[in-house]
């Protein structure tokens, strides 16, 4: 199949389902591709971010069987910006709930940033699920990744962006960052919420291309997305992401037989390139692919490129 600007066509979903995964938390999901294709996962960002039409397109409709949802609290799932009963633990298991409900046997999963986190913990925790990982962007998640962005580190290189991102934060507070905007984004007061929301989700936006891209920036921006993005990802990196301290290189003996390909950008300003050499590193049998003219998102040319090339790889090994 032709591809444009690197991608697939766009497609359609053929079937789309409410799955209510407990009491609070209903999940949206859809099916698109092929029903009798490779089934794959996307497994989106944030967290909180939700996913996009777009992102059906880094798979071959005509060999894949490509699953894509929106997590807790974000996206189309319900309820909306939602905290409770949102941990890591819930999502890995809202996977394999997924994973049952559609009777997949076994899957690949395709994760970027956050979503390359919550792939490896999936992963490790049913490896026999899992027939590969595609990952981009990597995120461990570990304290030092997360004080990188958001206490000192990215600041650095973005100045006049920080300026903005700490601008709803008092003086006295800005020693811890994530704590400070948490009451923020927890509070009663809806418009010093919303403007720490979009404040929050607006740097993200501005530091996750190479070249800070309108588009992406109006989209982080927009006040739904926003408010998600910025209280679910607050309320994680509060909690350390409710996982052990480097849990996922701790652990990566659980998935050393699964076939693993990493890509990252060279000049990734959110999720620095070190995460993914420390992961190729305790998986010696991955394949590590930099991008050198790349920051963080997916939609970079060169990345997104790329991941287009490994899921064909992919479908061509499995297939």
């Amino acid at each position: 199949m032709i591809k444009t600007f690197n991608l697939y066509p766009p497609i359609e979903p053929y079937v789309q389902h409410s799955l209510q995964v407990d009491s609070t938390h209903t999940l949206h999901l859809e099916e698109c591709g092929n029903p009798k294709g490779i089934p794959v996962l996307f497994v989106h960002g944030g967290p909180g971010g939700g996913y996009a039409p777009i992102h059906r397109q880094f798979f071959d409709p005509a060999v894949y069987r490509i699953v894509l949802f929106d997590q807790r609290g974000c996206g189309k799932s319900r309820p909306h910006a939602c905290l409770t009963n949102n941990t890591t633990a819930h999502l890995i298991e809202d996977i394999e709930k997924i994973r049952r409900h559609l009777e997949i046997e076994k899957w690949v999963l395709f994760g970027g940033s956050w979503g390359s986190t919550l792939s490896l913990l999936y992963a490790q925790a049913y490896p026999e699920r899992v027939l590969g990982l595609i990952l981009r962007g990597i995120f461990l998640c570990r304290e030092q990744d997360v004080n990188w962005f958001y206490q000192q580190g990215a600041n650095r290189f973005y100045p006049e962006y920080w300026k903005d991102f700490i601008a709803p934060i008092a003086p006295e507070k800005q020693g811890n960052i994530v704590e400070a905007y948490y009451e923020l984004l927890t509070n009663s007061n809806e418009v010093a919420r919303m403007r720490a929301a979009e404040a929050w989700s607006v740097w993200e936006g501005r530091t996750s291309n190479l070249q800070t891209d309108c588009d992406t920036v109006n989209h982080f921006g927009e006040p739904f997305h926003a408010l998600a993005m910025a209280r679910i990802e607050c309320h994680y990196f509060k909690h350390n992401a409710f996982i052990e301290k480097n849990q996922i290189i701790q652990n990566a003996f659980a998935i050393s037989d699964i076939p693993i390909t990493i890509v990252h950008g060279r000049y990734d300003m959110i999720c620095p390139i070190n995460q993914a050499f420390d992961l190729h590193t305790a998986l010696p049998h991955s394949k590590l692919i930099i991008c050198n003219h790349s920051g963080h998102s997916a939609m970079e040319p060169e990345i997104s490129k790329t991941l287009v090339n490994v899921t064909d790889e992919f479908a061509e090994f499995l297939g």
